[in-house]
């Protein structure tokens, strides 16, 4: 009974001082670890979305870069603590990681582009763009896929394996817009006083900048009337409004001055049975 005894406290002895300090040490370490984590992120978060050279997509992917680091470091500290070798695991986990690359390369590729867009910024949330087929209002960056809304209200996901791999057209990187309105006036018109009242009008709009100045001129001539340019500066965000509003102001204008705009018409001549025998006829 004395020797049972015994070899219970050698037992629990052994167990205090080799795997209880073990298991202690460990959830000390994880306590440790988890206040280290929330400090470090609250730090990156609070720099980074007050940063003027990161955005709030790129602080968002700072922050979430940091905590993948910080758990994987707690994660091996751990398993450390717990006596186990890390180089199994860290082989075990780059095999994993291999095999999830090769599985997901459209998804990684698309994730690289995201970060190149989010670093690089091409475009921002909010700014009208256009990428391949498709323009509209940035509505999100992702690091998988970008978001625009069109004007017809219609939510597009594009990925961004092919937002960088497509022409890529931002109209909101300037300040201002050229407005180019083309516009078809009979033969014989008098061009000069033509283009002097389009340009009286034009810079009568309230959009329209001063500087650049605008201007008009005789672009082409097509097969039944001349073709008048005129080209006008504006502020981008008045683009929509000087477009359409100068196109229904040089029409009234036009209207105005008594001066019609052609258009393209055919002549059709129907020639009936009797009279296409009389021609054949007569040319025998």
């Amino acid at each position: 009974m004395g020797e049972f005894v015994e070899a219970i406290k050698g037992f629990l002895q052994g167990f205090v001082q080799d795997t209880g300090l073990t298991i202690v040490r460990t959830i000390a370490f994880l306590v440790l670890g988890l206040i280290v984590i929330k400090i470090v992120q609250t730090i990156t978060r609070n720099v980074s979305l007050r940063s003027s050279k990161l955005d709030n997509s790129a602080a968002t992917f700072v922050i979430s870069v940091v905590t993948v680091v910080l758990y994987v470091a707690l994660i091996i500290v751990l398993v450390t603590s717990l006596g186990f070798s890390t180089a199994g695991i860290i082989a075990g986990f780059s095999a994993v990681a291999l095999a999830i690359a090769l599985a997901l390369k459209d998804s990684l590729g698309s994730l690289a582009n995201g970060v190149i867009i989010i670093f690089n910024k091409p475009f921002k949330k909010g700014d009208y763009v256009r990428i391949g087929d498709y323009d509209g209002l940035v509505q999100d960056i992702r690091l998988f896929n970008t978001k625009i809304l069109t004007y017809t209200n219609e939510e597009i996901i594009i990925p961004n394996s092919e937002v960088l791999s497509k022409e890529l057209i931002n109209y909101s990187t300037m300040p201002l817009r050229r407005v180019d309105i083309e516009l078809p006036v009979p033969y014989g018109s008098d061009v000069s006083a033509v283009k002097a009242a389009l340009l009286e009008r034009t810079r009568s709009y309230k959009y329209v900048v001063t500087s650049p100045a605008p201007s008009a001129v005789l672009s082409a001539y097509g097969d039944s009337a001349l073709k008048i340019s005129v080209r006008a500066w504006t502020p981008n965000e008045n683009y929509w409004d000087t477009l359409f509003d100068l196109k229904e102001s040089y029409y009234e204008l036009l209207t105005e001055k008594g001066i019609a705009i052609p258009f393209n018409q055919l002549d059709v001549h129907i020639v009936s049975g009797q009279e296409e025998a009389a021609k054949t006829e007569d040319k025998k």
